[in-house]
């Protein structure tokens, strides 16, 4: 018997679980069956599992605590990230200034204890609790169900077929066209990496070299999250088979490429854009998932409120003019685009894009892709198609003076033009505009519309639950205790649908700068965006944190997430 189980045989006896007798024929019993004393005891119900947890914490000057009987907020879940947590069965209770109390089923386990003060960097306290107890809060808060690639018990075998010596001699090396069978492990590998993104709702995927490992890495609801990764080994094997399915030279590996790969997920076809640049330690590989079937293309959908919603509509209904979307890349600008052009598409209009490249193909629309190897540029294009007798023109991006002055044109000769141009906020789209050299009559005369925007994400409809904002989150949305009283305010506690995260599927929050004949003026006679700013919230304008909080009373958002998207903006 260990002398492990020992001390704990005597602290069951000291806190009158059992007794010396009892002890005794267990000692007899146990040795006859060669299993230790305290399984045997619980075998033949002279303790309980309570107690023994209780003997645990006692023997090491530790409390119990019962996990199912409180509520872990999330700011303390995040300490361990999920995979650590998983991986030594332990669960975060609370923080205080350099110290977190965690939750441990063997307190004697001083390798984890260790592990775990080094990783968190702070001193740990220890509390005890149940293996099921431990068992029920990592799929609570953690998440039982979601499995990483070498986790999910229909890749063990692909895992061990890939790292099996013989195989590595029939992957395709780096310098290897070759093609591989359709049932071969590698394929499996890889086609499951894309099953599991798209399942999950990722909007990309990234597979980047790092010196010791291979990470792997899926973007959800904007926020990135780190998977279980093939092992190292397997990099280039990998990488090879995505160059070759993108239509990529496995031979080059010294310049970025880029490439498509439509791949089939159940009865829906994905199109997956997929990017390899060359890095210190390999190539890393890039995949934005595509879905065409999944764009949402009604105003609704985007996340305006009615209000917004009407003035938007009655903008993009104008014949002629300019509007503009304005954000940072990934704010959802072009998705906004394309369901202004859903809106307007009836047959009695002609409609025209030019984009870099295509993403969604809408059926009743001509869309033309760049193609700048060939000298088929926005500029170029744009010439072109305006000979075409388009009514509305949507350009991807205003990047240079060239394509600012033919849209600008074209908005002025009767049509309606819809682009975006990468500014924070919604007035400082026309000092851009005037920075790359578009003269400031132009801009007054053609510009109709002007719009900021950023994404959130959405509160989990399944664990939404009331919430009560921090101090400092009222502070920041200057919410006051009367807005309080009539709001409906919800933060996600986590489940299954959301993978733990209590968010799921994300949303706009807009800022909506109408142009008048004051503000044509202003711009006409080069005001500061500052100048224009104050212009606009005279006339009702309001900020992207102002129309984040609208959102946050309604319960659609949390403070947390406003506050993270609108960092900078002035309510």
């Amino acid at each position: 018997m260990a002398e492990q189980d020992d001390y704990l045989v005597d602290s069951l006896v000291d806190l009158g679980f059992v007794n010396a007798e009892q002890v005794a024929g267990a000692r007899a019993e146990a040795r006859a069956s060669g299993v230790g004393v305290v399984d045997l005891m619980l075998a033949n119900k002279l303790i309980r599992p309570a107690d023994v947890t209780q003997a645990k914490a006692a023997q090491f000057g530790a409390e119990v605590v019962q996990l199912a009987g409180i509520q872990i907020p999330d700011d303390v879940i995040t300490i361990i990230p999920r995979h650590i947590a998983k991986k030594y069965r332990v669960v975060p209770v609370f923080k205080t200034e350099g110290k977190v109390a965690v939750a441990i089923a063997d307190p004697s386990d001083l390798n984890t204890i260790d592990t775990l003060t080094h990783l968190l960097n702070a001193e740990i306290e220890l509390r005890v609790a149940s293996e099921p107890d431990i068992e029920a809060a990592l799929n609570k808060y953690y998440g039982g169900e979601k499995k990483g690639i070498a986790e999910d018990s229909r890749f063990k075998d692909v895992i061990q077929e890939l790292t099996e010596e013989h195989v590595e001699a029939n992957m395709p090396g780096a310098d290897d066209g070759g093609l591989v069978d359709a049932d071969a492990p590698l394929i499996r590998l890889v086609n499951q990496i894309i099953v599991d993104a798209f399942k999950m709702r990722a909007s990309d995927i990234h597979l980047e070299p790092l010196a010791k490992r291979f990470r792997l890495r899926y973007r959800i609801d904007g926020i990135m999250q780190e998977m279980k990764a093939p092992p190292k080994r397997l990099q280039a094997s990998i990488i090879t088979r995505l160059k070759i399915q993108s239509n990529m030279s496995i031979s080059e590996h010294r310049i970025p490429q880029d490439g498509r790969i439509q791949s089939k997920v159940g009865t829906k076809l994905i199109d997956l854009r997929v990017s390899c640049l060359p890095t210190y330690h390999g190539e890393s590989i890039v995949m934005r998932i595509l879905d065409k079937e999944g764009l949402k293309l009604g105003l609704p959908q985007l996340g305006f409120f009615t209000d917004d919603q009407q003035t938007f509509e009655r903008i993009i209904g104008l014949p002629d003019g300019i509007l503009l979307v304005t954000g940072p890349t990934g704010s959802g600008k072009t998705t906004t685009l394309y369901s202004c052009l859903n809106f307007i598409n009836r047959p009695d209009r002609k409609i025209i894009t030019v984009e870099d490249p295509v993403e969604y193909i809408l059926a009743g629309i001509n869309q033309v892709q760049v193609n700048e190897t060939v000298g088929l540029t926005f500029a170029a294009a744009l010439r072109s198609i305006l000979r075409q007798a388009p009514n509305i023109v949507m350009i991807g991006e205003i990047r240079d003076l060239e394509t600012a002055t033919i849209a600008i044109n074209a908005s002025l000769t009767g049509h309606l033009v819809f682009s975006t141009l990468h500014t924070n906020d919604a007035p400082s789209a026309v000092t851009r505009l005037m920075d790359i050299g578009v003269k400031p009559f132009l801009v007054a005369s053609s510009t109709r519309c002007l719009m900021a925007q950023r994404l959130v994400r959405k509160i989990c409809k399944t664990c939404a639950q009331p919430y009560q904002p921090t101090d400092a989150e009222m502070h920041a949305l200057s919410l006051t205790a009367d807005q309080l009283q009539s709001a409906t305010l919800q933060k996600g506690r986590g489940c299954n649908d959301c993978g733990n995260t209590g968010y799921r599927s994300r949303f706009g929050i807009f800022e909506i700068f109408v142009i008048d004949d004051e503000t044509r003026k202003l711009i006409y006679d080069k005001a500061t965006a500052s100048v224009l700013r104050a212009r606009a919230r005279e006339m009702g304008m309001r900020t992207l944190r102002e129309d984040g909080i609208r959102k946050v009373l309604a319960g659609l958002t949390t403070a947390e997430e406003v506050i993270r998207s609108t960092l900078g903006d002035e309510a």
